[in-house]
């Protein structure tokens, strides 16, 4: 099987730093997963964080149904990006996702959809992100049924809003949240006993003097990319572009 990832700092895994800097995530520890007794088994990783949907559904789908030999299955999340901007337009999201859908069919490779991680507990303006993620969600829930597509609602997992799971920009996933969701994904893939589940039940410290880190470390940044209209993922390349082994 050969198995590529396309998305943006999600699937990319973000929040998941090896000792060497390079990014694991979930899509790197599914794929590692599922070809553990295969020595054939291939993987790519086209994601690349700060990636609105359109060109994750064009030029990374592009670049994925053109690797050769072709992929058995594709990982397609995106949309968390827009979402965040003013003016997204949901419906327009959800064509984005079913091109891509109609594509893959036509092509005769497997695609799997997943709906990002629920950070909106720990976020300023978090109950506009979680309106506007539960109408996006729920759009591609009846999208992919229709397709008959394999759908895992990573945004619908309660477990993963723990504050626990989360990195400390509050935005990405760390590195138990990455093997949260790989575990949901095995589990879809009918992989069983992969669920991973924290045991500490412990509250994040939310004291004025974190808060002010936070905004002055995090938010800040944000907001002067969006206002010079810069992404965090200007110049930076998919960490494999082409067939790899993962171990």
């Amino acid at each position: 099987m050969r198995y590529v990832a396309i998305g943006d700092s999600f699937s990319e895994g973000m929040g998941d730093e090896r000792a060497d800097g390079i990014p694991r995530g979930w899509a790197d520890l599914v794929a590692a997963a599922l070809g553990a007794a295969d020595p054939q088994w291939r993987y790519a990783n086209l994601a690349i964080r700060g990636r609105l949907l359109e060109p994750i559904v064009t030029t990374q789908l592009d670049a994925a149904l053109a690797m050769s030999p072709l992929p058995t299955l594709i990982s397609l999340n995106g949309g968390g990006n827009d979402m965040m901007r003013r003016g997204a337009d949901l419906a327009h999201l959800v064509r984005l996702i079913e091109g891509a859908v109609e594509r893959c069919e036509a092509a005769g490779v497997r695609l799997m959809v997943l709906s990002g991680a629920d950070p909106s507990d720990h976020l300023p303006l978090g109950r506009v992100l979680r309106r506007r993620a539960e109408q996006l969600t729920e759009a591609v829930r009846e999208l992919t049924a229709r397709h008959g597509v394999l759908f895992v609602d990573c945004f619908g997992d309660a477990e993963l809003r723990r504050a626990g799971y989360w990195s400390a920009d509050r935005l990405h996933l760390n590195a138990a949240g990455h093997r949260r969701v790989a575990g949901l994904v095995l589990a879809a893939l009918g992989v069983p006993g992969a669920e991973h589940r924290l045991d500490d039940t412990a509250a994040a410290a939310r004291g004025l003097a974190v808060q002010a880190r936070y905004y002055r470390q995090h938010v800040l940044p944000w907001v002067l990319r969006r206002v010079r209209g810069r992404s965090s993922g200007d110049g930076r390349v998919a960490k494999y572009p082409a067939w790899t082994s993962v171990s």
